[in-house]
């Protein structure tokens, strides 16, 4: 009896699943799809978090003072550092630059919906104000504001508009690029008037740092910590923090449905995979009389499952990229931000879908007496 060949697995492979290309085609795009959910997720979850932070990420300064217990931008709103103690961080030594901004939340209500905003109070002359201005000027006076342009757009807000927030009319001078969020988009005023809607004047919910150059950051942290009152942090990690408590919001529910998109297609590969096996039982039969180990046969039927998870994983990748620009079109304010490391980790989980989905066929076979055959 001669040995089955261990470079005829493949081939039995790709016949297998040649037989019926239409039920292939049905089965790759079922995969795609799954592994389009997931990669599009993981890029949704990326770009919720690039949101998170994409004010901070655009300001200058590396160290971060804040009040005492506050930890992150999202967190201890009501907090601020007092005016005494804004002066004494810009007049601390080894400061080259103090930035002081005052974040507020604020839900004005515009063509009868309510919607939030997030305030930035800050002061053109020391900084924390739009790095990118798509059409307009900054604020020059209290009643002035620049407005995201996404959120401009949804509310057909043009320069020169107005609209009221905290009792107050202010007009539309500037509107910026970058600016938009799934939390709420940034709305940019000068600090006066943020001052005079939370009844702080001269406050600021954190104060942003740059060292002199002769300074280094954990020296100059040393000494900002000697202040009352505040707490003094690494810009990055407020940052992280920011990013933290997103995290603990959104995760469990992508983590869920990411964990669904697996097992579905997991099921998709075992459902083609066991078809094409069960169609062809008899010639496995053959296969195993000639002397075919269950190895062989192990590998026959994995690598059935992986081309059909390669062709669903190229496919998939493209799906997704093709749904995240059209999420993005339709709506701006969701950012979708596929990464290398995502498009890496879809192509792992792809693998592991195809192997999963392969195990019960596999033993199916491997479990076949030769003599079954012949029996029919």
């Amino acid at each position: 009896m001669r040995s089955f060949s261990l470079r005829q697995p493949w081939g039995l492979a790709l016949q297998n699943l040649l037989q019926d290309t239409l039920r292939l085609a049905l089965s790759v795009v079922g995969i795609a799809l799954a592994l389009m959910l997931i990669l599009f997720l993981l890029g949704l979850r990326a770009g919720i978090f690039r949101s998170a932070v994409v004010y901070l990420d655009h300001q200058t300064g590396s160290i971060a003072v804040m009040p005492q217990g506050a930890r992150s931008t999202g967190a201890g709103t009501g907090q601020f550092l007092s005016p005494q103690t804004v002066a004494a961080i810009s007049s601390t030594s080894g400061v080259a630059r103090a930035t002081p901004i005052l974040l507020m939340m604020a839900i004005p209500e515009l063509h009868g919906k309510k919607e939030v905003i997030k305030l930035v109070g800050y002061d053109p002359a020391l900084g924390g104000g739009p790095w990118s201005l798509r059409r307009g000027r900054e604020p020059a006076t209290d009643d002035e504001v620049v407005m995201d342009r996404v959120f401009a757009d949804r509310h057909d807000f043009n320069i020169g508009d107005t609209f009221s927030a905290g009792g107050h009319q202010l007009q539309v001078v500037g509107l910026s690029n970058e600016t938009s969020s799934w939390t709420g988009s940034y709305v940019f005023a000068r600090k006066t008037f943020v001052e005079s809607l939370a009844l702080a004047p001269g406050a600021a919910s954190i104060v942003l740092v740059t060292p002199a150059p002769d300074v280094s950051g954990e020296e100059l942290m040393t000494r900002l910590r000697l202040l009352p009152g505040t707490n003094v942090l690494r810009k990055s990690q407020v940052m992280a923090n920011d990013q933290q408590l997103i995290a603990g919001i959104a995760d469990q529910v992508v983590i869920v449905m990411i964990a669904a998109a697996f097992i579905v297609g997991a099921l998709v590969v075992g459902m083609v995979i066991y078809t094409a096996t069960t169609e062809r039982r008899g010639e496995y039969g053959i296969v195993k009389a000639l002397g075919a180990h269950n190895g062989v046969l192990y590998r026959v039927v994995a690598s059935q499952a992986l081309v059909a998870a390669a062709l669903g994983a190229v496919l998939g990748i493209g799906f997704a990229f093709a749904m995240g620009r059209l999420v993005m079109m339709v709506k701006p304010q969701f950012m979708v931000s596929i990464q290398p490391s995502a498009i890496l980790l879809t192509l792992a989980a792809g693998f592991v879908m195809a192997l999963l989905g392969a195990l019960f066929p596999a033993r199916a076979v491997a479990s076949m007496a030769p003599a079954e055959v012949f029996q029919r």
